[in-house]
């Protein structure tokens, strides 16, 4: 094996030598570590002749092109390195710039006249680095630049131009300080939804809480999961992030319902009956008996809808086709995919997910794909019909919140990452990475690391993509949504990588173009008009800390974590780009907190690494208990009755906990819906799979009482007073 080939190999591809801990302590990757995850990128570690052609690939790409990939800028001028053979140096670079919308702008300039930056020697040849600056003023969009120097071959790069910030609500720039409920959607229960929370029920909530003052709506992901398995429930591990849960789709509130004599007949039947209102009674949501429920009606409908004089009216045909011509080929290759997929499913016993179909039909360009997609025409529509449905009832929703006078309205949740067996990679193979995983080093909430089972983008892939992949996938998740939280915000500079079968602390970072994907970011925000949270917890690195205030992303603050040599931040020191909540889906809920019972049920699952880290574990929360008090004390919110860190849990602790956080200068505040109901469970405890019900726990009252309930709304309105109040 050659050391230095695999070292140069890995510094090409982005894979780095070392990190600093939660603990600060700088932590160095192994050659092992490197040569796993080079191996997981394609590269054949153990062929000395096959690395040495990939680096030599790699460096003529780096450093003998004209032009890069791709160049981005805020604002409205740009500028990039180039490189100058020394053949091609003293010509003169003439280029043509296509803006996006068909106009063109050229010129040119002497290589000689360009500021050098380096020279040396590349593969044999003299090779200068110089600056190029466009010497004119660009909109913001993604503009086509085509150059050559001298008589070498026309080059072409990407040009993302996007305005200083990220997208604010007037509102918020006009200084308001907003707050908003954030909700598992599929944890709600009611009296009509069908055991599991629906689009119906999201737009009760909008109406409860509209009027009431609230500014946002916080959700879970509702990326697209798995029809054909639907235990499949993390919505944190998509089938495809650029589509929706159709398991959402509330079925009563479906055109077609009322107008479907066959769906009216199986619904009044008393199986059906007695089957819905199990669902809705369980305290767990029953994925494989909701699809089995929903699927069945929905499919009833659809035959109807799709049949000579169908019940629909041409309007409702007309729109469903503009919807599957404006979703193209991805959209198409989701329903193909849902439909192989419970095909394979109900026919061979196989597990969801591509990697278990036959051979024939894993590249969705092959011919069995074609073929299927043919003799099931059927199925396939009936999936387009079901992501249409999706899509209207959310858009619905968003909506009457703009319409309600939400300055946001709903505040969606974009995932890391999809699963390795599902829509998105079957979709896009080259851009992903199967023989690895990312996840997390140990932090405080995990110490031994996590994984979490997707496979990571490649970089080398984006690039060479330029950044269409990204581009699709943040304007499919925006379309729906006044703001944006961005799961791990620091993937767009590094991912944690761990290699096939190797443990979360044997990973190592890989690193992301991170200046052009936050100028995506701030280009497609300001073009959705959505906000841009980035959830930046754990180990964030000073090139991301920087970044975004720097593009305006706001920061995610979880006031748990807010402590500064022992004491919890006070409302007036948080930075007022950002979003603060108490606690979040991946931690203990207030109550749980405060009783400790999330420690407990840590220890029954045997996730902590020794006895000793559970007693320093107690003594830290001992710590946290008595420093919340003396904060909740500063501001005169402490509850008469809470005397001792002991004290027994309140619902008067956790509306002073809320006040706490309404006075916070965040620009944004969030309150858990378990919070507002006192709940004890945690939604998921990151960790663990079928150890826990992660992602199944339903709140613990319906819909129509919670909505009723004049002590909530009275603590909603207090929280809303504070907010509007000056900040202490």
């Amino acid at each position: 094996m050659n050391t230095a080939l695999i070292e140069r190999l890995a510094s090409l591809r982005g894979v780095g030598t070392a990190y600093h801990d939660y603990r600060g302590e700088l932590r160095e990757f192994s050659l092992e570590t490197q040569r796993g995850i080079l191996a997981a990128m394609g590269a054949d570690v153990d062929d000395d002749a096959a690395l040495a052609e990939d680096v030599r690939r790699l460096e003529i790409a780096k450093w003998r092109a004209l032009l890069p990939p791709v160049a981005a800028a805020q604002g409205s001028r740009i500028g990039f390195d180039c490189n100058i053979s020394g053949s091609e140096f003293g010509s003169a670079i003439v280029w043509t710039v296509r803006l996006e919308d068909g106009s063109t702008l050229s010129g040119s300039v002497s290589t000689a006249d360009l500021p050098e930056l380096w020279q040396g020697e590349v593969e044999g040849s003299w090779v200068t680095r110089r600056r190029f600056e466009l010497p004119i003023d660009l909109p913001p969009g993604y503009h086509e630049l085509e150059a050559r120097a001298g008589a070498s071959p026309m080059q072409r790069t990407l040009l993302v131009m996007s305005p200083a910030l990220c997208y604010e609500p007037p509102a918020i720039r006009g200084g308001a300080r907003l707050w908003g409920v954030a909700v598992q959607l599929y944890t709600v229960r009611s009296k009509e939804n069908w055991g599991i929370g629906d689009f119906q029920d999201l737009e009760r909530l909008v109406r409860w809480l509209a009027p009431a003052g609230a500014g946002f709506i916080g959700l879970n992901p509702l990326h697209a999961l798995s029809p054909a398995e639907p235990e499949r429930a993390s919505p944190y591990s998509a089938s495809n992030r650029h589509f929706l849960n159709v398991l959402y789709i509330a079925v009563p509130a479906v055109e077609e319902f009322i107008g479907s004599a066959a769906a009216q007949i199986h619904c009044a039947q008393r199986p059906f009956v007695a089957r819905l209102a199990a669902l809705r009674a369980a305290p767990l949501v029953d994925y494989v008996g909701v699809a089995a429920l929903k699927f069945e009606v929905l499919q009833l409908m659809f035959r109807e809808f799709r049949a000579a004089g169908a019940i629909a009216p041409r309007a409702r045909h007309a729109a469903l086709a503009a919807f599957v011509a404006a979703g193209g080929e991805s959209l198409r290759r989701q329903a193909q995919f849902d439909a192989i997929d419970c095909h394979c499913r109900s026919t061979l016993g196989t597990p969801a997910g591509w990697m278990s179909w036959p051979e024939n039909l894993r590249d969705p360009a092959g011919e069995g794909v074609r073929r299927f997609a043919i003799e099931h025409a059927e199925e396939v529509e009936f999936f387009l019909y079901l992501q249409w449905l999706a899509h209207e009832q959310l858009g619905r929703v968003q909506a009457l919140a703009a319409a309600l006078g939400m300055p946001v309205g709903l505040y969606g949740d974009y995932a890391v990452g999809a699963s390795a067996s599902g829509a998105e990679s079957w979709s896009d193979r080259a851009s992903y990475r199967l023989q690895a995983e990312i996840g997390a080093p140990p932090d405080p909430l995990a110490l031994k690391g996590q994984g979490w089972g997707i496979p990571p983008p490649d970089p080398l892939a984006l690039e060479q993509d330029r950044l269409q992949g990204f581009v699709r996938l943040i304007r499919d998740n925006m379309r729906y949504y006044g703001a944006l939280r961005l799961d791990h915000v620091m993937s767009l500079f590094r991912l944690w990588w761990v290699p096939a079968h190797q443990s979360p602390q044997g990973g190592a970072y890989v690193h992301y173009p991170l200046h052009q994907l936050m100028t995506v970011l701030t280009l497609e925000s300001d073009r959705a008009r959505c906000l841009v949270v980035g959830e930046d917890l754990g180990v964030v690195p000073d090139e991301m800390r920087a970044a975004m205030p720097q593009y305006g992303v706001y920061h995610y603050k979880v006031m748990l974590f807010e402590k500064n040599a022992g004491r919890f931040r006070a409302p007036g020191e948080y930075m007022r780009r950002a979003l603060a909540t108490v606690t979040t889906h991946d931690m203990p809920t207030l109550r749980g907190y405060w009783e400790g019972d999330d420690i407990d049920l840590r220890v029954r699952l045997n996730l902590y690494p020794s006895a000793d880290s559970v007693v320093q574990v107690r003594a830290e929360r001992d710590a946290d208990r008595r420093a919340l008090l003396d904060a909740l004390r500063a501001e005169g919110l402490a509850p008469a009755d809470l005397s001792e860190p002991t004290s027994p849990f309140t619902s008067a602790l956790a509306q002073a906990m809320h006040l706490y956080l309404a006075r916070s200068t965040a620009a944004l505040a969030a309150v858990q819906i378990e919070d507002l109901l006192g709940m004890t469970d945690p939604v998921n405890v990151p960790g663990t799979s079928h150890e826990y019900p992660n992602w199944q726990r339903k709140l613990n009252a319906d819909l129509e009482e919670i909505v009723g309930r004049a002590d909530l709304l009275g603590a909603l309105t207090e929280i809303g007073r504070a907010r509007a109040a000056q900040p202490r």
